[in-house]
């Protein structure tokens, strides 16, 4: 009996793995088609506009959802909602950006340095706590990381993108301050829903705000479903990425994310004819390797902890 309990665990255990691992490509290839939308309604709205609307359909849906399931969005902590969403509506204005001018997959790429830009944040941050030395191998990653950004920045000097290429850099680091602040509200006790709906409100504030100075545009039919498009994906795409993490691994999860790269990198040579050159895909597998590997050492580091937090105690 005991051997049968054990192996039911065991299979659910490895069927919760695998669902994982299918939500975790879906909401893939639903951030990259998010992406497409945000291109072709680049066209006719600004990012301003794009990241306000997005914020209202993702506010709706939420509040929809906890409406029927009686779930409150009550907060304790409004301060740091404010604060995420600060950061979140910058990262998420810089890469809508980047996209309306960027090659989607290196619009991508370059958001999806967050990775590295938290290894850098969290290993600074343990030397300004007293740690008394960084993590070779850690240092080597966000310097083989940051070699694949010169990589796929350096395209953009030809053909006069520099800005859009350095708004996707500063995406990316914005937003790994961005992920630390959700695990900070995370610990505090709340909820997915509540961190996503606060950070939707944010963006209609954000979004309209930018709006207002850079000018608004007139809508047209195929405007207004590429904005729907763009937060109805973005939030379902939102919602599967948290019960993924809360079912699966986080290492196997934190990997299969950089799937959007190769959807992103299809659409754009299928939809946009991108242009990719050798050197660029270069430096996004650059990239994507050392995301996947510094994401390896922080969890290797989180184990570590908790061993050592488990034996102390």
């Amino acid at each position: 009996m005991l051997r049968v309990g054990s192996g039911l665990k065991g299979s659910e255990v490895q069927n919760h793995s695998m669902s994982a691992s299918w939500l975790i490509a879906l909401a893939s290839l639903l951030f990259a088609t998010m992406g497409v939308c945000v291109k072709l309604a680049s066209t006719q709205y600004s990012s301003g506009e794009i990241v306000m609307y997005r914020g209202a359909v993702g506010a709706l849906m939420i509040f929809a959802v906890c409406s029927v399931r009686k779930k409150s969005l009550r907060t304790t902590i409004p301060a740091q909602h404010l604060l995420r969403s600060l950061t979140g509506v910058t990262a998420l204005c810089l890469w809508f950006y980047a996209i309306s001018g960027l090659p989607l997959a290196a619009a991508m790429t370059l958001n999806y340095t967050s990775s590295l830009w938290m290894a850098v944040f969290l290993g600074g941050g343990a030397l300004v706590m007293g740690a008394r030395g960084i993590d070779g191998r850690l240092l080597a990653t966000v310097i083989v990381g940051f070699v694949g950004v010169v990589l796929v920045l350096r395209p953009t000097l030809v053909d006069q993108q520099m800005w859009h290429g350095l708004a996707g850099l500063a995406s990316g680091m914005v937003s790994a301050t961005g992920y630390l602040q959700v695990a900070a509200m995370g610990r505090a006790g709340e909820s997915e829903n509540q961190i996503v709906f606060y950070f939707s409100i944010g963006g209609v504030l954000g979004g309209a705000m930018l709006a207002s100075v850079t000018g608004w545009h007139d809508h047209t039919w195929q405007g207004i479903v590429l904005l729907l498009a763009v937060g109805a994906l973005a939030t379902t795409a939102q919602w599967m990425l948290t019960r993924a993490y809360a079912r699966g691994r986080t290492l196997v999860n934190a990997s299969l994310q950089y799937l959007g790269v190769a959807f992103s990198f299809l659409y754009g040579v299928v939809l946009f004819d991108d242009v990719v050159t050798a050197m660029t895909v270069a430096g996004m597998l650059l990239i994507v390797g050392a995301g996947v590997h510094a994401s390896m050492l922080r969890a290797g580091r989180a184990q570590t902890s908790a061993a050592t937090a488990t034996k102390t105690s």
